[in-house]
């Protein structure tokens, strides 16, 4: 897997203008499924079914499509009441197993540039599992794994933070894949509404934040959809945010997750977006050297150029909020209510500091 380059090094080769594709496509979840091999099953048909969305998006568009972000847990959907441990054995993929191999055959077979998001095991970590979304090239090859951080229900590295770094290192926290593409990042959901999680790897050299989403889309202005517009402009980016065409196989209403898939340009401008149901039509083009352009223009509205970053990272240094290492080394899973208390135990701190 590359790693992300140092800002001193140069970019890559400015790219041609192509498409990106936001494919908002439907999630059958794996809920209801009583052993692994069920489930298995009910992913590979998914799997089925969207490389032929895929292979008709790539006719419909044209071969200048070269980028597609599916949607968030595309394949299986969200823990519904399950423990951890029963989530991790049903929906948990391995890191280098079969359903890996099947989206990078997947990728291969189209000739394009694929960004998802799954829920996966580490064997590093063998009680626990993380959200992760993972770009794979036109070639098959994983470019980079992005780990969800904030989560109000799931592991996340910061929650094991100390040998999470002694096994992967800072750098893959905020991993950033210099592509022919331009530079292209990962987030999940609604990470989006947390401005310092684009705005680092913003600061890494990230050009195209590929935003795989499973949210709760209204005519009105709802938060994510407010907040991707925010992050796209204040950092000067491209935003490819993918939503679910609804999810079935749960009690939740299918369609409560449909629709406002988008492709937002570094002016905060939707360039594209999708109605409710399955479509292919959240797609525009990725013009890489005016968005670089505009990056380098001295001017007002260049945000990025004039943030005092050392000055906000001397005041957040002495903020104590979320815990890290609330799961220690990570060797116990979380049990009961534990998500809960322990946000209980942070407003509690929050509190006595003044802060809510």
């Amino acid at each position: 897997m590359s790693n992300a380059q140092n800002l001193n090094e140069p970019m890559s080769d400015t790219p041609k203008i192509y498409k990106a594709l936001a494919l908002q496509t439907a999630c059958a979840a794996v809920n209801r499924c009583t052993t692994r091999i069920e489930a298995r099953d009910v992913m590979q048909k998914s799997l089925a079914r969207i490389r032929g969305q895929l292979f008709s998006a790539r006719a419909f568009h044209g071969s200048d499509l070269k980028l597609v972000c599916l949607p968030e847990y595309f394949l299986t959907g969200f823990p519904a009441g399950e423990s951890a441990a029963e989530w991790r054995e049903k929906a948990a993929v391995e890191m280098n197993g079969a359903t890996y191999e099947a989206i990078a055959g997947l990728a291969a077979d189209t000739g394009l540039y694929i960004a998802g998001n799954v829920y996966e095991r580490d064997p590093n970590f063998p009680k626990l599992y993380f959200q992760a979304t993972t770009l794979f090239s036109d070639r098959g090859e994983l470019l980079l794994r992005y780990r969800r951080l904030i989560s109000m229900y799931a592991p996340s590295p910061y929650d094991v933070w100390d040998r999470y770094i002694d096994i992967y290192g800072k750098n893959a926290v905020f991993p950033v894949a210099d592509t022919p593409l331009g530079r292209l990042a990962g987030l999940a959901s609604e990470e989006i509404r947390y401005p310092e999680i684009t705005r680092i790897l913003v600061c890494k050299g990230t050009e195209v934040l590929l935003h795989p989403s499973s949210e709760a889309a209204s005519t009105q202005w709802s938060p994510k959809n407010v907040a991707k517009i925010a992050r796209a402009q204040e950092n000067h980016i491209y935003l490819v945010s993918a939503n679910s065409a609804g999810i079935t196989g749960t009690a939740l209403a299918p369609m409560s997750t449909d629709a406002r898939s988008q492709i937002i340009d570094d002016r905060g401008l939707i360039l594209a977006e999708t109605p409710g149901g399955e479509s292919i039509t959240a797609c525009a083009d990725i013009d890489i050297a005016a968005l670089r352009y505009r990056r380098r223009r001295n001017g007002m509205d260049n945000m990025l150029a004039r943030q005092p970053m050392a000055l906000y990272a001397d005041y957040f240094s002495g903020i104590d909020l979320h815990p890290p290492m609330s799961l220690g080394d990570g060797t116990t899973a979380p049990t009961g209510d534990f998500y809960r208390r322990r946000q209980d135990e942070v407003l509690e701190k929050l509190g006595k500091a003044g802060i809510v």
